[in-house]
């Protein structure tokens, strides 16, 4: 995903990060060559200018000064760029309607509309718990309606059932109906795309919304196809005041400039991006996550985060001695928890004649496992947390104790496990 643009960003910034400090020469340089990835990516040239003219002053300025590493704050003043060019935060669907709520995609024939129609069904009913109903009123390509019957079949999803020569004014109307004898919460409506806007196409799409009052009317967009998809969402919007954005082929997309212009240019939030052919290939859109994604340096913006806090060793050592402490107690809690059962000295004594096969042996493992386990998924937890991003990848070897940890959670059994298995033994 946006190999290129993220190949010539890393490029960039390694230059930039091996510098101790940065002149103003240096900045515009590594400015300039960012201006030039962006161009290539396909970003539109007024997203590009107003990028640069965002980064620069920041760039410049006293925070880089003063930073330790004035490189990675390039690179985390690059980050939250991209993040506001991509809209800052993630939009939720409007659900707030009376059932049932249609959703209304449109978009241009080959843009992955009917796919996405059953990929977004499939999401909804999954993380929403809502029940959906297809629809399609795709009347003019062949096989159309067809395509999306067999899609709602193989996945389980309610379809509208195919009248023939039904028009599409009147398929909504008789969905609409369907729907509140059925009890569907959601109805999406695949309307029908055309190679190219024209006017017969809009008026159509316009008394389609009319009629179902949607509380959304999401562009399908292809990000393959980079500025004609942004320039196309232009259009849509002018036309019938879209909501939002899903991205097809987001997986397939090398340059990335559809992704990094849209929100910009139409000032609609992107919504969702398709990321293969499965149904379940169907993300919800984080500005922050693709940011990442983008940059390849999650590890860097994790670590100058950390620096912007401007923690002193003093209060680094206090949170140490306070985690500590806290934890001790909570541990010393649930080891007098155990002493304090009536058993407790039988138990010790099984514990030392584990080697003489007392019966309590099987019972007293669990309840140490279950101590052991839990401390060693925290501190392998807690461990890889204080190094950030890095700590999961082959740099520290604490990423590499965490996958032991769990490896072996798996294979002998975790702290809930050992705690059911020593109650059961003991007869709770």
């Amino acid at each position: 995903m946006f190999e290129n643009l993220t190949n010539k960003l890393e490029s960039i910034f390694s230059k930039l990060k091996s510098a101790p400090s940065l002149t103003k020469e240096q900045v515009d340089s590594g400015l300039k060559e960012i201006r030039l990835a962006l161009l290539e990516a396909d970003v539109a040239l007024p997203v590009t200018k107003e990028f640069i003219a965002n980064v620069k002053p920041k760039a410049i300025g006293k925070e880089i000064i003063k930073s330790t590493s004035a490189g990675q704050m390039i690179v985390k003043i690059v980050y939250d760029e991209l993040v506001n060019i991509l809209g800052s935060k993630n939009e939720e669907l409007n659900f707030k309607a009376v059932p049932p709520i249609s959703i209304l995609l449109v978009g241009l024939q080959g843009s992955g509309k009917t796919t996405s129609a059953a990929k977004l069904a499939k999401n909804i009913e999954k993380n929403n718990k809502k029940k959906v109903m297809l629809v399609s009123l795709d009347v003019y390509r062949p096989a159309a309606q067809e395509q999306l019957k067999l899609l709602a079949e193989a996945n389980g999803i309610q379809c509208l059932p195919i009248v023939e020569k039904q028009q599409p004014i009147d398929i909504t109307k008789r969905a609409l109906n369907a729907a509140n004898l059925n009890g569907s919460d959601i109805i999406i409506f695949d309307t029908a795309g055309r190679t190219q806007i024209d006017l017969p196409m809009m008026s159509e799409i316009k008394q389609i919304k009319d009629i179902t009052n949607p509380s959304e009317t999401i562009l399908v967009a292809d990000s393959l196809t980079g500025q004609i998809a942004v320039n196309v969402a232009k259009e849509f919007d002018t036309a019938v005041n879209l909501s939002g954005i899903i991205l097809t082929r987001v997986d397939g997309d090398a340059r990335g400039g559809a992704a990094l212009s849209m929100k910009h240019i139409t000032g609609k939030p992107i919504k969702f991006i398709g990321v293969g052919e499965k149904i379940t290939d169907l993300e919800t859109f984080h500005p922050d996550r693709l940011a990442n994604r983008i940059l390849g340096m999650g590890d860097v913006v994790t670590l100058v985060e950390k620096a912007q806090q401007d923690l002193s060793d003093e209060k680094i050592k206090e949170t140490e001695e306070e985690f500590l402490v806290s934890e001790m107690a909570r541990l010393t809690t649930l080891i007098n928890m155990y002493e304090s059962q009536d058993e407790y000295d039988d138990d010790y004594t099984a514990m030392k004649g584990a080697e003489e096969n007392s019966n309590d042996l099987q019972r007293l493992s669990s309840l140490a496992k279950s101590i052991v386990g839990e401390t060693s998924h925290l501190v392998s937890n807690e461990a890889v947390q204080m190094h950030g991003g890095i700590g999961v990848t082959d740099e520290y070897d604490i990423g590499f104790y965490l996958k032991r940890a769990r490896v072996a959670e798996t294979i002998l059994g975790n702290s809930t496990f050992h705690q059911e298995r020593y109650a059961n033994l003991t007869g709770f």
